[in-house]
């Protein structure tokens, strides 16, 4: 059952991440508050253009806005430069620096550390950086070795953002190995939204062949999860997932909520239980 105690809190920090589609500015114009942060993901496939103008035109209309800045989407210095320039040209002063998909790089950046590094060289351009977390085993990487990721880019950044976690025991575990490496930074926790499993396929086919097979292919549980009759509820999980993500020790700021799109229905998902909590 939920309680209102620390929930409630999370619930109203809350940050939507949204793809770069044709249709995706008038649905958050329509839909989310400006109150809320709005992250913006960025595709192997389409580069970085889409992400950045869609940015530039959200934080236009006055939304704080964090485009997703892959490492490996990242052509060189000089296009680090050009992206830092344009986006503070926008007035966005948050990104989100993950080491990206693309295979192979589109230049030297095979990771999110050096592209950090350089940041902080470039005199820190941005107010608020963000990078990532793996409460669940990564595809490629060792689970200490993500963690030793995290500690090696904290000098370097303000926030975690934790990937999507369905197991509220993995996430209350994980973020206590966090806190036991002394890593003290804020962590947005990961969590879908209410989806359908059919917009979520119409989605992943939307975004090109090469980009839906592999995002088929890396998130092939999620769709388990989501089609398996009473499966996925975003609230039952941030029921049994409270203790770990209000204790006061966790540093949990807040949610990021994967939308994959579904804006207004994580909205009015949001809403309905700020309600129901007393919100």
């Amino acid at each position: 059952m939920l309680s209102a105690t620390g929930l409630r809190a999370l619930l109203e920090s809350v940050r939507y991440e949204v793809l770069p589609a044709k249709a995706t500015e008038d649905k958050v114009l329509a839909h989310v508050p400006r109150d809320l942060v709005v992250t913006v993901t960025a595709s192997p496939v389409k580069g970085l253009e889409p992400t950045l103008t869609l940015a530039s035109r959200l934080a236009a209309q006055g939304y704080r806005v964090v485009p997703h800045v892959p490492a490996r989407l990242l052509r060189d210095d000089l296009h680090l430069k050009e992206v830092t320039g344009r986006l503070l040209e926008a007035g966005v002063d948050d990104v989100f620096v993950p080491a990206g998909d693309s295979d192979p790089p589109a230049g030297a950046y095979g990771g999110a550390l050096p592209v950090l590094r350089r940041l902080s060289e470039l005199g820190s351009p941005f107010a608020r950086v963000g990078i990532t977390g793996y409460p669940e085993s990564h595809p490629l990487i060792d689970d200490d070795v993500t963690v030793q990721a995290m500690w090696d880019k904290r000098e370097h950044a303000t926030y975690i953002v934790s990937n999507l976690c369905f197991d509220p025991r993995v996430l209350g575990e994980w973020l206590v190995r966090v806190r036991r490496r002394d890593i003290t930074l804020p962590v947005y926790m990961g969590v879908a939204g209410p989806v359908q499993r059919a917009k979520l396929l119409a989605m992943a086919t939307r975004i090109g062949v090469g980009e839906s097979t592999r995002f088929l292919t890396k998130h092939a549980s999620w769709f388990v999860r989501f089609a398996a009759p009473g499966g996925y509820a975003p609230e039952r999980l941030l029921s049994r997932a409270e203790e770990a993500l209000t204790a006061p020790s966790a540093g949990v700021a807040g949610l990021h909520l994967f939308t994959f799109n579904q804006i207004a229905e994580t909205e009015r998902w949001r809403r309905a239980l700020l309600d129901r909590l007393g919100g």
